[in-house]
């Protein structure tokens, strides 16, 4: 995989967040966005899931951020008990978005969460209307997320049957109405131990001919 990453930030509606940006080598496919896990259980954008997903998703050939919400690692502010941690996703996507328009202005948008992350996404993705979304356990429940909005051309939400954090029920439970396929993992938990390159396998297998 060829690509270039840099560290910067980002003016975000509680102050400065911080970001990893990736941008492959050839000319991109689309822009993916990726949250990172609850902000007061440890999560930031080095949780080792959200690393996979942005290693696939460059090898995919994204643009590709990661990013620490309000109040994680240098990302001023404080959390935003979700509707915060939305409002930085988008931001984090227009800012991106803005700084590619002029060379790529018809770029597919992707979004991609962990956990609490996952969750974000749902809800940003009712204002962003992503072609894409990639969800990792996602926690649907706990923030009452939204359905997958009609306009995303496909879903991949993939859960561990041995998740003890985000019970697959509950995933699956919300689902349910719209029919929302879910990809179960025959002995993933919720971090996904041993089973990560798996993860960035079955990512790759499901994009790479959708892109």
């Amino acid at each position: 995989m060829s690509a270039i990453t840099q560290k910067f930030f980002i003016d975000g509606p509680a102050g400065k967040l911080e970001a990893v940006l990736g941008e492959p080598e050839s000319a991109p496919k689309g822009i993916a966005v990726i949250a990172h896990p609850h902000p007061l259980h440890g999560g930031t954008m080095d949780n080792k899931v959200v690393h996979t997903l942005f290693t696939a998703l460059l090898k995919l050939e994204f643009i590709t951020v990661k990013f620490n919400f309000r109040g994680v690692g240098r990302s001023e502010g404080s959390f935003g008990q979700g509707v915060g941690e939305t409002e930085d996703v988008i931001a984090v996507t227009q800012a991106i978005r803005n700084r590619f328009s002029h060379q790529f202005p018809e770029i597919p948008l992707l979004l991609a969460g962990f956990s609490f992350g996952g969750a974000v996404q749902l809800h940003a993705a009712e204002k962003l209307a992503p072609e894409f979304l990639l969800l990792v356990a996602p926690s649907v429940a706990n923030l009452r997320a939204p359905p997958v909005p009609e306009t995303t051309q496909y879903a991949l939400i993939i859960h561990g049957d041995k998740d003890d954090v985000i019970l697959p029920e509950a995933v699956l439970g919300w689902a349910e109405p719209a029919a929302q396929p879910v990809l179960i993992v025959p002995g993933a938990e919720h971090f996904f131990h041993g089973k990560l390159a798996l993860l960035k396998r079955l990512v790759f297998d499901h994009f790479a001919h959708r892109i």
